[in-house]
């Protein structure tokens, strides 16, 4: 029997690595001999990183870079096995969850770190990185990325602009005369979810600058202040940036990736499922066990199960799905290459003990589920 095993990571409880683990021992009670593939997943936000590099039998860098506070921190970024390309989480550098809830200002918060990731990368000879823009504190329209880049972002006095959204009204020259050039001689990969666009009520201020810690009279000063951003980089590039879909990820990042080192957006599941090979290693698997930490309705706007279910049933596999919260609407999801959703809880938990038996409670569901998969073929 070949299981493939292809879960996200079931957040606060276990990495996708670690719910692959908890898959294959609990398969492992009842087929003693099953080949169980290890194929860790994310969907282009956290985990991504660490997902490919374990799949690529990759290696993780440490290095110092500049939180979004400005102050210095230790940031990872990853290289796959080929040992030409990079992957990066933006999240690493610039991160929401490196900032403290009191002190979260999208006036201030730069993405100059994940310059400094992408600079390390390019040091080390990378042909193409894959960035991912997922969990964001910052509304800058990637402007930090820029200057850690070597691009200068100039007021109407030459004065270098501060870090963070809040200084962008004031951008009046774009010098790039020190730009590190090396950024358009290799290929950049976007893992990008969203279509908002940079600006107004569907853009990344308005629509994520409050999570941020962004009041509604900050949101109104942030969005006019990309509003210019994005007109200065017409004037100086002859690029629009402003409407296109993705532009207003990670607080603009995608805006600043696009115009500045024409990189490609892409969903975030497509390039996982395409650097981890799944399709490869699933052709020929008896099942597809996948998950993430909750499954509804939104499940199947771009979420891993129904990514790695739609390979699947390429090849007529079935594919069962565990989660640990099983919301409403999951059965839009059989019919998008799922065949069943199995709750891991086993019991009536308080969040903290659900988070805490995460790997257990994943372990005996799949015990259970292959027990009964065990006695349809008697």
């Amino acid at each position: 029997m070949k299981f493939v095993l292809a879960p996200d990571s079931f957040k606060e409880s276990m990495t996708a690595k670690e719910a692959c683990i908890a898959m294959e021992k609990g398969i492992k009670k009842v087929f003693k001999d099953a080949e169980c593939i290890h194929v860790p997943m994310a969907d282009g936000g956290e985990g991504t990183m660490e997902s490919l590099v374990d799949a690529a039998e990759g290696k993780l860098y440490t290095v110092e870079v500049t939180a979004p506070l400005g102050n210095k921190i230790e940031g990872r970024f990853g290289i796959l096995g080929d040992g030409e390309t990079a992957v990066i989480e933006m999240a690493e550098a610039s991160g929401l969850h490196l900032v403290k809830r009191e002190d979260r200002n999208p006036l201030v918060t730069t993405t100059y770190g994940t310059g400094e990731l992408i600079k390390t990368a390019l040091d080390k000879g990378v042909k193409k990185i894959i960035i991912g823009l997922g969990g964001s504190s910052t509304n800058d329209g990637g402007a930090g990325m820029l200057q850690a880049l070597g691009i200068s972002l100039k007021d109407k006095v030459g004065r270098e602009l501060n870090f963070g959204g809040g200084d962008l009204g004031n951008l009046e020259k774009i010098d790039l005369s020190n730009f590190d050039k090396r950024v358009l001689d290799i290929e950049i990969e976007v893992a990008c979810d969203v279509k908002n666009p940079l600006t107004g009520e569907k853009g990344a201020s308005y629509t994520f600058g409050p999570q941020k810690g962004a009041t509604l009279k900050m949101v109104k000063v942030l969005d006019k202040n990309l509003k210019h951003y994005g007109n200065v980089i017409r004037k100086f590039l002859g690029k629009e940036v402003d409407a296109i879909e993705g532009a207003g990820a990670a607080g603009g990042l995608g805006a600043a990736l696009i115009g500045f080192c024409n990189a490609k957006l892409k969903k975030g599941i497509d390039l996982v499922m395409e650097y981890s090979n799944l399709e490869k290693k699933v052709k020929d698997a008896d099942y597809v066990f996948t998950g993430e930490g909750s499954i509804d309705f939104q499940t199947k706007f771009g979420k891993t199960p129904v990514g790695v279910a739609k390979i699947a049933k390429k090849y007529n596999i079935p594919v069962i799905a565990f989660a640990g919260k099983v919301g409403s609407g999951i059965e839009e999801l059989y019919e998008l290459g799922i065949d069943s959703v199995i709750g891991i809880l086993s019991g009536v938990f308080s969040l903290e003990e659900a988070l805490v038996k995460g790997k257990e409670n994943l372990e005996v569901s799949v015990e259970n589920i292959t027990r009964i998969i065990n006695t349809s073929k008697r």
